[in-house]
């Protein structure tokens, strides 16, 4: 199941929580930046003890004082124009996050919309990828049975959502 809210990613009530990171797995702005304030100083310390995350790949820590019992640190790429690998990498990283989760015993997931902030990722071309790689993951990975997507605002929401109903998938 994928469903598609507007909401709070620091106040789900998941079991895994995605933040989308930086390969040197620091502390940033944006959604990356509103989770380790929320989730209090543990997560970054747990974060200087995993060597960084390749572009593409997710990795996992406590979620400190956030309501989740982790954070999947998953690294989206930069949009450099749709020409040097985006799509998979983008793809990679969403699927690796439900490996991860699924490989810690998590059965709900919640994701931001990973690269369509600072790293300018159009949403409109993120959505499909980012979806259909989560619902390929899902089926790929039984014991995760709910993904959610968590936006600031309706627009980004209506995005994600339209691209869910283009690609034939009931949400």
């Amino acid at each position: 199941m994928i469903e598609f809210v507007v909401g709070d990613l620091t106040t789900e009530q998941v079991d895994a929580v995605v933040l989308p990171a930086n390969p040197g797995l620091l502390p940033g702005g944006g959604a990356s930046g509103a989770l380790h304030r929320a989730g209090g100083p543990e997560i970054a310390a747990a974060c200087a003890l995993l060597g960084g995350c390749a572009t593409g790949d997710a990795k996992a820590t406590t979620a400190g004082r956030l309501p989740a019992r982790y954070v999947i640190h998953a690294v989206g790429p930069v949009w450099q124009g749709g020409d040097h690998g985006e799509a998979e990498l983008l793809a990679s990283a969403h699927r690796r996050a439900v490996e991860v989760a699924a490989g810690l015993g998590c059965a709900s997931i919640a994701f931001p919309a990973i690269s369509c902030g600072i790293y300018g990722y159009p949403p409109e071309l993120a959505a499909p990828q980012a979806i259909g790689a989560v619902a390929r993951a899902l089926e790929a990975n039984p014991g995760v049975r709910r993904a959610r997507f968590v936006f600031l605002d309706e627009s980004l929401r209506r995005t994600f959502a339209d691209a869910a109903e283009a690609l034939g998938l009931d949400v």
